[in-house]
């Protein structure tokens, strides 16, 4: 049964696929858009202005670095006069007190820094940007400075794993409210790169039984959100919150999607805001109604208690790792599929055509 079409609630507003930093496991797709295929500020603002009328109620702007965006004031501005709740997600390398200070102004409520390593040298190896770790401290305490709540974003993977304490003390002693410790997930880059980044099961449990120790303890001083990783997993997250329920993402050029991987479905054609208006696109894309509800569902998940909770979980998962997105997730242990999380890929004709973007990790990294 596919329940009726809400509003929704939040966007994923990646700005630009431009960034200063070089991740290897980075979200973004493999192909990256150029600067010249951005959405211009006008386009913004409208999209924005759209999404007020909609419902939605926040915004994460995102990327690439959203700073790089030269109108990144204005549109924080017309988000506020809207009424919408906004978050800067941002790796904060290039950012000065000044620009800081503008958003501020602008009405920006929310900042996240991302951090690829607890330490310095993991910082730079991770994310090849000599001097970033200390930048991302003092935009940290700018951020603190001017009064605005502080995230920070630790993405986990087996070059920073052991880390995971460091990263608690990192947040304690910048006065973040809040720690989001995120497993790797392994599609985009992450996908080519996880025979360099997929830490071992061991190290896994180390860090859930560490994290979740320390959550308890912290209570009331820092919120510790906790991403699992889903190759260890016996069952999956909830994709979204439901695949089109309450929250979408838009690129660069301006594709709406219901996650912000949707476009590795390559099976799915997703429309754009220069082309249909967004609350069309919400209520009656092919692709968002693609996978709302349940009756896409294959079995076991169709008669599975678990859809109300997992929703099925990850399609961009399913179609990586089986060719098929409505499969069931191979995180599920009920799925025919399962045991392929454990096989790490050869691809070494895909690695060979992307060596040159600088984001392919050495397999002994």
């Amino acid at each position: 049964m596919t329940d009726p079409v809400g509003p929704p609630l939040g966007i994923l507003a990646e700005l630009t696929h431009r960034c200063p930093l070089q991740c290897g496991y980075c979200s973004n797709p493999v192909e990256l858009l150029k600067a010249n295929r951005e959405l211009d500020t006008e386009t913004w603002i409208d999209t924005f202005e759209q999404a007020a009328r909609l419902g939605i109620l926040q915004v994460h702007l995102s990327g690439g670095e959203p700073t790089l965006r030269r109108d990144l004031e204005e549109i924080i501005a017309c988000l506020s006069q809207n009424g919408v709740y906004t978050n800067l997600i941002t790796a904060a390398v290039t950012l000065t007190r000044d620009r800081l200070e503008a958003f501020v102004d602008a009405g920006l409520e929310h900042a996240q820094i991302s951090f690829q390593g607890a330490k310095a040298e993991t910082t730079e190896l991770v994310g090849h940007y000599r001097g970033g770790h200390e930048k991302k401290l003092q935009a940290a305490r700018w951020v603190r400075e001017l009064g605005l709540p502080l995230t920070v974003n630790a993405p986990i993977h087996k070059l920073n794993i052991a880390e995971v304490p460091e990263f608690v003390a990192l947040a304690l002693e910048i006065g973040a409210e809040r720690l989001e410790i995120a497993n790797v997930q392994y599609y985009g880059w992450a996908y080519l790169n996880r025979s360099a980044l997929l830490p071992d099961y061991d190290a896994v449990m180390r860090q859930v039984d560490y994290v979740e120790k320390t959550r308890d303890e912290l209570t009331g001083i820092l919120n510790i959100d906790f991403v699992t990783p889903d190759y260890y997993a016996d069952y999956p997250k909830p994709c979204m919150g439901g695949w089109g329920k309450d929250a979408f993402a838009i690129t660069p050029d301006g594709h709406v999607l219901p996650c912000h991987a949707a476009q590795s479905i390559t099976s799915l054609k997703f429309d754009r805001v220069t082309d249909k208006p967004l609350k069309d696109i919400w209520e009656g894309s092919d692709a968002f109604n693609r996978f709302r509800g349940y009756d896409w569902m294959p079995e076991p998940c169709r008669s599975c208690e678990r859809k109300e909770i997992d929703f099925g979980g990850c399609r961009c998962q399913a179609f990586a790792l089986t060719g098929d997105a409505a499969a069931t997730d191979p995180t599920c242990k009920l799925s025919p599929y399962h045991d392929r999380l454990r096989e790490l890929p050869a691809a070494q004709e895909i690695r060979k055509r992307v060596l040159s973007a600088g984001k392919i990790l050495a397999e002994n990294a």
